[in-house]
């Protein structure tokens, strides 16, 4: 789903999968883990009500201990963790394809005009298969990314960080701020009763909002569904853009100084990059959990999970995000085998799994197709993501030996240079 996916300055060659022996690009390969896990992020929202997706109360089916405990693995190791390596990935994306352009004479008005067909993209998956979708966040945080494409590896690194932390305390107010008004003493007050009461309409909007899908999701048509989109949510990517992008754009910056660097190519020491990698990880990972463990002992509450996972979790996700770059890149440029082979062939078909899965979901889960929308547990969910995942390495890596793109890729790739290009090999 990144700009990584499809390099229209690369030479076709080049996006052929990797077979027994050879090297695989760690890009590649990071592409396909996220790919992967963000179908793992994104399970609940697809199958249950949209407040489930941090409030397990939401869960029409029900949520028990063992569920619960479910809860706090996927806050520590998915939520947010994917998405940001997707951000990261796709301002390494912008770095690589605007040098290949430049060095072919072209101006970043070709990265504009891709991005454009990407937020086209986007919002058709958004009306029309998904509301979760994150194109348009992209195709829109990646246009204001282009104006920083010429700067050093150093300071997009240091503007990248800086930008983030900026943004998790700009969460921490906007968000954050009503758990502790509407669930601690702080609220309490005569001075807070009007923020209390706009805090209970937000929530109560919001569930509303559930209730109201509920007949759409089990007994309406796909015609119901559009217009529902259209009717109800139609400003929503606007709103999606103004909250993400305070964490999108710094992730891209990183990404740009990572590829700059050349953390993502083969060779150099790895050392002390596997141990940043490692410590970063972990570090991260004791915060996340130390603070899904909070959430727990709180009685997952609805402002207590949905804080923790939009504001609260910001910071401590960053070295997370990091560190599975490095180490997945490190990796990735030493993998072998089936498997990883499998992985970078999903992750050179990215941008087609990314918008296959949410048509896949919409086969399970709408009531005129599969009908499970509301019925399974999240255990049962995460049976359906290892169906995705079957289906996406299965069919990735025999596709692209016969193909030179994904299907969308070379789509995406023909609409940014107004050409048709070859697509069987």
């Amino acid at each position: 789903m990144t700009d990584l996916q499809a390099t229209p300055d690369a030479e076709p060659e080049a996006l052929a999968p990797a077979t027994t022996g050879e090297r695989i690009s760690s890009l590649d390969f990071i592409r396909g883990f996220a790919v992967l896990g963000i179908l793992a992020a994104n399970i609940v929202a697809f199958g249950q009500p949209w407040s489930a997706y941090s409030w397990p109360s939401a869960f029409l089916s029900g949520h028990d201990a063992t569920a619960d405990w479910l809860w706090v693995v996927q806050f520590v190791l998915v939520d947010g963790k994917m998405r940001g390596l997707f951000s990261l990935l796709f301002g390494a994306g912008m770095a690589l394809f605007m040098e290949r352009a430049w060095d072919r004479g072209s101006s970043r008005w070709l990265q504009v005009r891709r991005l454009a067909w990407l937020l086209l993209f986007g919002l058709v998956h958004y009306f029309f298969i998904w509301r979760g979708d994150i194109l348009t966040l992209y195709a829109c945080a990646g246009m204001v990314g282009v104006l920083f494409l010429r700067m050093t590896a150093g300071k997009l690194l240091t503007l990248g960080l800086i930008g983030y932390v900026v943004g998790a305390l700009i969460y921490a107010l906007a968000i954050g701020s009503a758990y502790f008004i509407a669930e601690t003493f702080a609220g309490e007050g005569e001075e807070m009763s009007e923020a209390r009461g706009s805090i209970a309409e937000a929530k109560q909007a919001s569930l509303e909002d559930d209730r109201a899908e509920i007949p759409i999701m089990t007994e309406g048509s796909y015609a119901d569904y559009v217009s529902h989109n259209f009717s109800e949510h139609g400003g929503d990517p606007i709103d999606a853009v103004i909250l993400m992008v305070f964490e999108t754009l710094p992730l891209m910056l990183i990404g740009m100084a990572f590829y700059r660097y050349g953390w993502f190519s083969p060779g150099g020491s790895t050392g002390k990059r596997r141990a940043w990698g490692w410590g970063l990880l972990l570090f991260g990972g004791v915060l996340n959990l130390a603070m899904a463990l909070w959430v727990r002992e709180g009685g997952y509450t609805y402002w207590g999970t949905l804080s923790a996972m939009m504001a609260f979790a910001t910071l401590p996700r960053l070295p997370m995000i990091i560190g599975l770059a490095l180490l997945l890149a490190i990796y990735g440029n030493n993998a072998s085998g089936w498997l990883a082979e499998r992985l970078s062939a999903a992750g050179r078909a990215a941008f087609t799994n990314y918008i296959g899965t949410s048509v896949l979901m919409m086969l399970i889960f709408h009531p005129w197709a599969g009908g499970l929308w509301g019925e399974l547990t999240r255990p049962e969910l995460y049976l359906v993501v290892a169906l995705g995942w079957a289906v996406m390495l299965a069919w990735s890596r025999p596709w692209l030996a016969k193909y030179r793109y994904g299907p969308l890729e070379w789509l995406w790739r023909c609409l940014t240079y107004w050409k048709l290009f070859p697509l069987r090999r």
